[in-house]
């Protein structure tokens, strides 16, 4: 640099100022500060030493609702969707992978396509070594992944199920979640992404693993005019009950929160660990040659969430019975959604 030559401040320099002025003057993002930061962020118009510091920064002190539905805001508007893309009923979003069971939770969204409902899945994968991915998942079983938007929309469209993975939902967010191995932590893309609900379904559910963050996704939710949603502790952190323990969801119903106290389903509280993790199993449960009680489940009792949010039960036990009956009829020859 020339002596006495002035250098201008990166515009985004501001951002990182306003959360590390220290203990007395730092403070949270409005939710429009979130949004244009993350959009400057989206736009690859960062540096990458500000990147890493405006994520370890907000790590540090925990992002707040009103910044999380900032940063999603702007990564809804960076997503191309098409302009005729069918309505979706429900998003599900899938980000943490399995490792201790199996990916219960594609055979209740298969089961929910098979009875008429229109999901919309997307997620990414590998970022933690020796879990199981509902991308892998869905290949093993033989059925598409999605690779753009207007794929996903066409498979919707023709079958009332896609998965997108976010490599080509949103590259940036995928470049992003797969920082952790460098800066050994998570940062807010984990919870962005979960909140994506690209094709706007008018139900999303939501799975996470650190109780903790329900309060942050529920009061985001009703920042961001969700009409149904609901969050919870989730297998693994995925979108599958824990049928051997009691949940609770936080909800928001026509910007109203709340929540549900549902019964653990199983009466042993200890969760059995699948050693194998083998894949196929998937298909021996659907096919109906593998009557796991723990599967089967964890299967009905995600289907029940999603039937109550889904307005399809008034409680928890006839939601239950109603995610019975849907499973028990079942097309048990098909693996698929219907074409």
């Amino acid at each position: 640099m020339e002596r006495g030559k002035t250098v201008e401040e990166h515009p985004f320099a501001q951002y990182i100022r306003i959360l590390a002025r220290g203990k007395t003057k730092a403070r949270d993002l409005t939710g429009a500060e979130a949004e244009a930061a993350m959009a400057m962020i989206l736009d690859g118009a960062v540096e990458p030493e500000q990147l890493g510091a405006f994520l370890m920064l907000m790590r540090l002190k925990e992002e707040t609702a009103e910044e999380v539905a900032g940063f999603v805001r702007a990564a809804r508007a960076s997503v191309p969707v098409p302009d005729d893309a069918p309505a979706v009923d429900l998003d599900w979003s899938s980000y943490a992978g399995k490792r201790r069971q199996l990916p219960w939770y594609v055979l209740a969204v298969l089961a929910l396509v098979q009875d008429g409902v229109k999901v919309f899945m997307h997620g990414t994968d590998g970022h933690t070594p020796g879990r199981v991915y509902t991308r892998a998942t869905l290949e093993a079983l033989g059925l598409p992944v999605a690779t753009t938007t207007a794929e996903a929309a066409g498979q919707i469209a023709q079958t009332g199920f896609a998965y997108l993975p976010l490599e080509y939902l949103s590259p940036r967010l995928e470049e992003i979640i797969n920082m952790k191995p460098v800066l050994g932590l998570r940062s807010p893309a984990n919870t962005i992404c979960r909140l994506l609900n690209p094709f706007a379904a008018p139900h999303l559910l939501q799975g996470i693993f650190h109780p903790s963050f329900m309060p942050i996704h529920q009061n985001a939710m009703r920042e961001l005019g969700e009409a149904r949603a609901a969050v919870f502790r989730g297998e693994g952190g995925e979108i599958e009950r824990r049928p051997n323990k009691a949940l609770t969801t936080r909800t928001v119903i026509d910007g109203r929160m709340g929540e549900d106290h549902w019964p653990a389903l199983l009466p042993e509280p200890q969760q059995p660990v699948d050693e194998d993790m083998a894949v196929e199993r998937l298909a021996a449960v659907w096919h109906g040659d593998d009557a796991d009680a723990y599967a089967t489940a964890a299967i009905t009792g995600t289907l029940a969430l999603a039937l109550h949010l889904l307005g399809r039960a008034a409680d928890q036990q006839s939601a239950q019975e109603a995610a019975e009956a849907l499973w028990a009829g079942r097309d048990r020859g098909r693996l698929r959604p219907a074409a």
